[in-house]
C-alpha cells in the first residue's frame, strides 16, 4: 500500500524475534511497517546485555519468548491483541532525517499526536532528555525519552531508533494495558503476588478506550 504522502504501508503478523530482526530495505524509502504479534514476547534492549535478574522459569512458564532488539531502551512485554507496533524507516537523505540523536525522535512522537488527537485524544510529546523513574533500567514504560508520547502526564508510547549510515528504523508501541505485573516479575523487580510500587503503577497508561484498528488508520492518516 502507498499513500499520497508516498509512504509505503505493509502489514505483517508473526513471532517478535523475527520482526525486530527485520533489516532496512535497501535501498530504504518511506516506509511504515505495522506489526501484530502472534505469541507473546519479553523485548529487551540492546544496551542491556546482563539478563541475570531475568525470571526465564516464569517466562518459559507462561509461553512467553525473549528477544533483544537492535535499538535501544529496556524491556517490552508484548502480547497479542495488546500492543499496537508500528514502526517508520526513513532513508539519510530524506527531509525527516536529523543527525541529532536526541532530537531525531519528537517528528515520530508528534505524528503519533496528530493520530491520537483524530481519535480525540489529547497528548503531549516528550522533548527533553531521559527522565529516568523506578526501574526504567529495566522496564522501558518506567521511564520516559525523546519522542515518547503522554496522556495526562503518563507514558502512552514508547519509541527506539536504530540508526545506519543508509537511514533509521524509528519503532513505537503503545500498550493497550499497562499491567506491570508480569512484566515486573519477569524482569525480577517485584514476585508475583507482592504489591507493586506506586510509582510504576503509575508511571504509564494503556490506550483501552480506543481500538488498535482505528489507531493504525489513524497513524496512517497522520504520516508527515
Amino acid at each position: 500500500m502507498i499513500t499520497d504522502g508516498s509512504w509505503h504501508v505493509i502489514r505483517q503478523r508473526g513471532d517478535a524475534a523475527t520482526f525486530h530482526g527485520r533489516d532496512l530495505p535497501d535501498p530504504p524509502g518511506r516506509e511504515l511497517w505495522l506489526f501484530e504479534v502472534s505469541r507473546p514476547a519479553l523485548v529487551l534492549g540492546s544496551a542491556r546485555r546482563d539478563q541475570a535478574y531475568l525470571d526465564t522459569e516464569l517466562a518459559a512458564a507462561n509461553g512467553i519468548e525473549i528477544v533483544r532488539r537492535r535499538s535501544g531502551g529496556a524491556a517490552v512485554l508484548l502480547e497479542p491483541g495488546q500492543v499496537v507496533w508500528a514502526d517508520v524507516i526513513v532513508p539519510r537523505h530524506d527531509s525527516l532525517w536529523l543527525d541529532d540523536i536526541g532530537r531525531a525522535t519528537w517528528w515520530v512522537g508528534h505524528w503519533w499526536q496528530r493520530a491520537l488527537a483524530a481519535l480525540g485524544v489529547a497528548s503531549a510529546v516528550h522533548q527533553g532528555a531521559m527522565v529516568p523513574g523506578p526501574w526504567s533500567d529495566r522496564l522501558c514504560f518506567a521511564g520516559l525519552g525523546p519522542g515518547e508520547v503522554l496522556i495526562g502526564g503518563r507514558k502512552a508510547v514508547g519509541v527506539a531508533q536504530r540508526r545506519t549510515r543508509h537511514g533509521a528504523r524509528f519503532q513505537t508501541c503503545a500498550l493497550r494495558q499497562w499491567d506491570p505485573t508480569l512484566l515486573a516479575a519477569l524482569c525480577g523487580v517485584t514476585p508475583l503476588g507482592q504489591p507493586l510500587d506506586d510509582a510504576l503503577v503509575g508511571a504509564a497508561v494503556g490506550l483501552a478506550h480506543v481500538t488498535a484498528g482505528a489507531v493504525e488508520t489513524a497513524l496512517i492518516a497522520s504520516l508527515p
